[in-house]
């Protein structure tokens, strides 16, 4: 039976970017209490060579929003890379949120087998459908939404794997 690729894609990006959403909620609230600037979590990195937690919820949000793009043959919405406070860390995820909300199942039948050709740095990487999705937008939309959650939990933010996996604690 073929997977279904609006199954394995708008649920899993809408589950774990409403995750990220509390968590970032909880980093906010803990940078209040503590009285810690709040850009100071919002530019915390894991190591001196890793994007800071701002972009890592920007690549995070543009993984999920390209993906559904491309897999339902719609234009990537462009979000200039702006986000320097947790309320506009917000407003990005809601923003994609609503957009991966609009996309129908049945855009994405028959993405399967679609090619897609990522060019990255200048060189192009063909996939089919499933090959991205599973071996190239899922994968690095997790890196990063792991890499946000593990910068705040570093910088004592009090939040732990249920936090992580959102809305799959309920059911």
């Amino acid at each position: 039976m073929p997977i279904s690729m609006y199954k394995a894609s708008v649920p899993v990006f809408t589950q774990y970017l409403t995750a990220l959403a509390a968590i970032l909620k909880k980093a906010a609230d803990h940078a209040a209490a503590r009285k810690i600037e709040p850009s100071v979590l919002v530019g915390a990195r894991l190591a001196p060579d890793m994007f800071a937690l701002a972009r890592q919820v920007q690549i995070a949000t543009d993984h999920a929003k390209g993906a559904a793009a491309r897999l339902s043959g719609s234009e990537i919405p462009s979000y200039p890379d702006t986000e320097a406070s947790f309320d506009e860390l917000q407003a990005r995820i809601k923003k994609t949120l609503d957009y991966i909300a609009g996309v129908k199942p049945e855009a994405m039948e028959g993405s399967d087998d679609k090619e897609i050709v990522l060019t990255i740095r200048g060189q192009d990487y063909p996939f089919s459908g499933t090959d991205y999705l599973l071996n190239f937008a899922l994968p690095n939309f997790f890196f990063h939404v792991t890499t946000a959650y593990a910068i705040l939990r570093h910088n004592g933010v009090e939040i732990g794997k249920w936090d992580f996996l959102g809305a799959a604690k309920k059911k």
